[in-house]
C-alpha cells in the first residue's frame, strides 16, 4: 500500500512539475516605423524620456530608509533599483505606480497559497490514515 501511494504521489508531482515548467509560446513579428510610433509607451513616441509624476513618486519611494533597508535585505542594490526605475518608459512607470497603489500593505498572497497547500497535504495524509490531525476525517484504512 505504501509503495503504491509513493508511486501515485510521484506521478502527480511529475505531472505538476511538467505542467508548471512549460513556458508560454511567444509570438514575434516585424512592425513598421509608423506602427511603432503609434504604440503606447513605444520608444519612438515624442517625449518618451520625460520624467512623469509617477516616475518621481517611484524614485522618492526608493529614497526612503525603510525601502532601502528592505531592498538590501532582499539582496538588491538600491542604486541598481534606481537605475532600473529611471530606465522605465512612461507607460511602464505609470503601470508600476498603479500596481504599487493597488497592493494592500502587509498582504502577501503567497502566504495564503502556502497555508492552503499545507492544509490540503495534511487533509490528504489524514484521509489516507498516515496522520490523525482533523477530527472530521475518516481514514480509508
Amino acid at each position: 500500500m505504501y509503495k503504491r501511494f509513493v508511486k501515485l504521489l510521484s506521478l502527480c508531482l511529475v505531472g505538476i512539475l511538467v505542467t508548471v515548467s512549460v513556458p508560454p509560446q511567444a509570438v514575434a513579428r516585424v512592425i513598421g516605423t509608423e506602427e511603432a510610433a503609434r504604440a503606447p509607451g513605444g520608444a519612438a513616441q515624442p517625449g518618451a524620456n520625460i520624467h512623469v509624476p509617477d516616475r518621481t513618486e517611484l524614485l522618492a519611494m526608493l529614497d526612503r530608509d525603510d525601502v532601502r533597508r528592505q531592498l538590501e535585505t532582499l539582496g538588491v542594490n538600491p542604486l541598481d533599483a534606481r537605475a532600473r526605475v529611471e530606465a522605465l518608459t512612461d507607460a511602464e512607470a505609470r503601470q508600476l505606480a498603479e500596481r504599487i497603489g493597488e497592493v494592500p500593505a502587509g498582504a502577501d498572497a503567497s502566504i495564503l497559497g502556502i497555508l492552503f497547500t499545507v492544509f490540503i497535504i495534511l487533509l490528504i495524509t489524514d484521509i489516507l490514515g498516515l496522520t490523525k490531525i482533523f477530527p472530521f476525517t475518516r481514514p480509508i484504512r
